[in-house]
């Protein structure tokens, strides 16, 4: 069955960022068939009806509800590709508030508690909880990175949304293994499991820059590279880690990946606040990409990462929530907008990141930085119907003189009025389609009440 949304506006975010002020979008099989204005629907309708009955008399067959064509009236909303989260840790919901204010919050509260309570069950009631904020706020890809990860990637999967499992690898002790080189071998596994899902894929994740021996970036980078998949890690984003490279090798984190041969085109790294010149211009050399985490970065003082001369140099930079730890919110809507008013603020210049370059580091921007822009992204003919359409009803949302504008500066995850990942409908009326909210949480602060979390965290059932 084909489904047309119609009488939108589609910020297509193509090649030329194109806006079709009163528009469709169409798709089939969670392929996008067809995008234009609606003085073409007419003729649209005629050809994919006549295509059913022709589908009908040669399958004899048809869409369990009967229908050949499903037409959803925009209602003059927004029409926008389903957005990118380049850089979360799902898991970590438990920790969303827990010493937001504490200086040393990492080795105070987060690191213990990850070691009292954290287990498989809680991974992966969490994540489910974490995908459904992410899908009601419009995001339909997410980058994850945590421990647990089959069950990260299990929840994923059940939710309807587009993720990578990015299992966390370290040399310390994690909450899911002991030795770094067994959690290898849990990610390979993973990742054997996912080839070939729709929506689903895996890699192995190093912590960061400090935490991972050389060694065992070298293996992580070795077996990422032969799945094709992405090598994420954090870079340049602590004081400690900066100094320690000064300190020990004269470097920085980005001149040591290299010496290692693990940045190039699928490195991923995430933050990349305290970046030099010759950093950034290895950066685009190699070809790796940036996840952006404006939230979490300015509200841990670490400072701003210097994405306008990543873009000048040409590095492919999307925007990230960091966890819900850090960023205490999954939605990019507030990242865009902390994006364009620190970024303007930090450049003294009121024009500097206009919104249609914000909304793409959002959609397309964080499509590139995993190499999924042939798939997701934009809203273009053959590519996945991964859809978002935001509702301009609400008070927040009149006037509209530009869609770009309204996105970023005006609009928020209650705008979101329906979801499409692959063509499925997994939001509607701002609420999850198949999944409640409520249930989700309920089962979340069951298993939370059952830990250290019960000791340290108020909440409610």
């Amino acid at each position: 069955m084909s489904t047309i949304i119609t009488n939108v506006a589609v910020v297509t975010m193509n090649e030329t960022h194109e806006v079709i002020q009163h528009g469709f979008a169409a798709w089939k099989g969670g392929e996008i068939t067809a995008v234009g204005t609606m003085d073409m629907l007419e003729a649209l309708i005629a050809e994919e009806t006549d295509e059913e009955r022709d589908d009908e008399r040669d399958d004899e067959t048809d869409d369990e509800t009967g229908e050949s064509l499903r037409l959803i009236d925009g209602k003059g909303g927004i029409l926008m590709p389903g957005m990118v989260n380049l850089h979360a840790h799902m898991g970590m919901i438990p920790f969303r508030g827990l010493g937001d204010d504490c200086k040393d919050r990492l080795r105070v509260f987060l690191l213990p508690m990850e070691q009292r309570a954290m287990d498989a069950e809680l991974v992966y009631l969490s994540t489910k909880y974490a995908a459904a904020e992410m899908l009601l706020a419009g995001v339909t890809t997410v980058f994850d990175m945590y421990y647990f990860e089959a069950e990260a990637a299990r929840a994923m999967d059940e939710m309807g949304i587009r993720g990578i499992a990015g299992e966390t690898i370290m040399e310390e002790e994690a909450c899911d293994f002991k030795d770094p080189y067994e959690a290898l071998s849990y990610g390979e596994s993973l990742m054997k499991k996912y080839q070939g899902h729709p929506r689903i894929s895996a890699c192995v994740a190093p912590h960061g820059t400090t935490t991972c021996s050389a060694g065992l970036l070298k293996a992580a980078w070795k077996l990422d590279d032969a799945f094709g998949a992405p090598f994420s890690l954090h870079t340049a984003e602590m004081d400690y880690e900066m100094d320690y490279f000064r300190e020990t090798s004269e470097q920085t984190p980005a001149g040591y990946l290299d010496s290692l041969g693990v940045l190039g085109k699928h490195t991923l790294a995430a933050h990349c606040i305290q970046m030099t010149e010759a950093d950034l211009r290895l950066f685009a050399k190699r070809g790796a990409s940036v996840a952006h985490c404006i939230g979490s970065n300015t509200k841990a003082a670490k400072g701003v990462a210097p994405v306008s001369r990543m873009r000048e140099l040409g590095i492919f930079v999307g925007l990230g929530t960091d966890g819900p730890a850090s960023g205490n919110t999954l939605d990019l809507f507030t990242q865009m907008k902390l994006f364009a008013n620190f970024h303007k603020n930090e450049t003294r210049n009121r024009s500097a990141f206009p919104a249609r370059q914000v909304v793409e580091m959002a959609t397309i921007g964080g499509a590139k930085a995993l190499h999924m822009e042939q798939k997701i992204g934009s809203i273009e003919v053959g590519k996945r119907a991964d859809l978002v359409l935001v509702e301009t009803r609400s008070a927040n949302m009149f006037p509209i003189y530009d869609p770009y504008s309204a996105l970023v500066y005006s609009a928020g995850p209650s705008n979101v009025d329906m979801v499409f990942v692959e063509g499925t409908c997994v939001v509607k009326d701002g609420k999850l389609a198949e999944k409640s909210v409520e249930v989700l949480r309920g089962e979340l602060a069951g298993k939370m009440a059952k830990t250290a979390f019960a000791e340290e965290v108020l909440f409610s059932l």
